[in-house]
């Protein structure tokens, strides 16, 4: 018997791949990465990367809150930027999103991300026990 759970909902952008939106063992949640993507449309929230980023930590949030969690429980975010340069735009949007204390966080720059997304996050959560 598994104690591995598929999280999955439609207020997230469904996988544009062979992967789950998310992965329960135990206590711990595996967040897949997250693009701006609009649930609804699949398409691209904007080329604005402030907007991108305020619409993947919304993504983050549905996910999370569907495996009965929330931002507030996320322990390690991995933030992927194709320009180093939004490095203060995506923390200030990040600080509408979480507070103190924050997790811990890897912030990387990259050639490039799906869709010709400008940032893209995962995480890891822990909730109850």
């Amino acid at each position: 018997m598994s104690n591995k759970a598929v999280i999955n909902t439609d207020k997230a952008p469904a996988a544009i791949g062979p992967y789950s939106q998310a992965i329960k063992a135990g206590n711990t949640v595996y967040l897949s990465g997250q693009i701006p993507l609009d649930p609804a449309t699949m398409e691209l929230v904007s080329e604005d990367f402030e907007a991108q980023a305020r619409q993947v930590f919304t993504n983050l949030k549905a996910v999370c809150e569907e495996a009965a969690g929330s931002l507030g429980d996320v322990v390690k975010l991995n933030l992927y930027l194709v320009d180093l340069d939004n490095f203060a735009i995506v923390n200030k949007v990040m600080e509408e999103f979480f507070s103190t204390p924050f997790p811990a966080r890897a912030a990387v720059g990259v050639k490039a991300l799906p869709k010709g997304s400008q940032v893209e996050a995962e995480a890891v959560m822990v909730i109850g026990d």
